[in-house]
């Protein structure tokens, strides 16, 4: 295991991904969200990210000299075009839209079509409520689940995100799959060749399975049940209908190089605190609610953990494994 400090650990991945066709702008983008992501301890959204999209690039599954553009606007309302590149800089194009909108109107919408693998999705919230503003995030992926009473994989984990700030400490950040689990866990323990725990998934016959690898060729668990589901049938429709983008089914596996550019879609509102109650008001109550949760010595803020490996991370470095390392362009000593 290597120790590597965040700047190292994004110049490495930032090498990579040029190396592989991606522009400078998209590289550096990506690089960027891929580390901060490994800092917090979501590894599954992290460097072991690198390898797969260098593969899609490789493989005209990402077109590496896309730049995003706007494809429409009214007022509060954006439609970002990722024109089929990686993700981060329509997510970037989406955020900076999403922010100066929401501060002119009171609340924005952007969308984002033809887009790819968003990472993770607590990032661009967090991002918005730096800049004082309530923020939520969807994103739809290649189909993992099943609808209500069906059988096969037809909308994606559907990851939701949400993000509120505060007055004087961390932004309070929600960040969750619709599955029982995110689809990324499960791939870093297919690589690892370890098990997983019961009711994450079902294997290729619909039968209930702790076998990574064969979980990856049936189908996630929705949490919940049937209301995650359909939660997950809401983020499709939000990312995909509204925008234009590909649903679910439509696009192919993560976990293969070679297939379709996927054409996925995201969805980012922004609310201004000070065009409703106010940001005295709306800081006040968020505050009153935490203390509250809080009073209980059991509960844990969401996010705060991995504020707190961020911020280790940036002092520390973090650890990477030797087969992610390689991926990287650097040998294991």
């Amino acid at each position: 295991m290597a120790r590597l400090s965040l700047p190292e650990a994004e110049a490495l991945a930032r090498e990579a991904l040029a190396a592989a066709g991606a522009n400078p702008r998209m590289a550096a983008l990506t690089a960027a969200a891929l580390v901060a992501a490994e800092a917090e301890g979501q590894s599954g959204h992290g460097l072991s990210r690198v390898a797969m999209y260098a593969g899609f690039l490789r493989n005209g599954r990402a077109d590496g000299s896309a730049e995003p553009a706007i494809a429409a606007q009214r007022g509060g309302a954006v439609l970002v075009d990722a024109r089929h590149g990686l993700a981060y800089p329509a997510l970037d194009l989406a955020v900076r839209e999403a922010a100066s909108r929401a501060t002119s109107h009171g609340i924005a919408f952007a969308g984002i079509t033809n887009s790819h693998h968003s990472g993770a999705m607590g990032l661009p919230v967090a991002a918005l409520a730096r800049q004082g503003l309530v923020a939520l995030a969807f994103t739809n992926s290649p189909a993992a689940m099943p609808v209500p009473g069906g059988r096969r994989p037809l909308m994606g984990t559907n990851p939701v995100a949400a993000a509120f700030p505060r007055r004087a400490d961390d932004p309070l950040v929600i960040d969750l799959a619709l599955s029982e689990v995110a689809r990324g866990k499960i791939m870093v323990a297919a690589k690892e060749g370890k098990p997983i725990p019961e009711g994450w998934a079902l294997d290729a016959e619909g039968n209930p399975t702790t076998d990574a690898k064969a979980a990856l060729g049936g189908a996630m668990l929705a949490m919940g049940g049937t209301k995650g589901a359909l939660l997950a049938l809401v983020v499709e429709l939000l990312c995909c209908a509204l925008t234009g983008a590909a649903f679910g089914f439509e696009a192919d596996s993560f976990f293969e190089a070679e297939g379709n550019r996927p054409r996925l879609g995201q969805a980012i509102l922004a609310i201004d605190p000070g065009a409703l109650a106010g940001h005295d008001a709306f800081g006040e109550r968020l505050e009153t609610l935490l203390s509250a949760m809080l009073a209980d010595p059991g509960v844990r803020l969401p996010g705060s953990r991995r504020a707190a490996l961020a911020r280790r991370a940036a002092a520390d470095g973090i650890d990477v494994p030797p087969a992610v390392l390689s991926a990287l362009g650097r040998p294991p000593a």
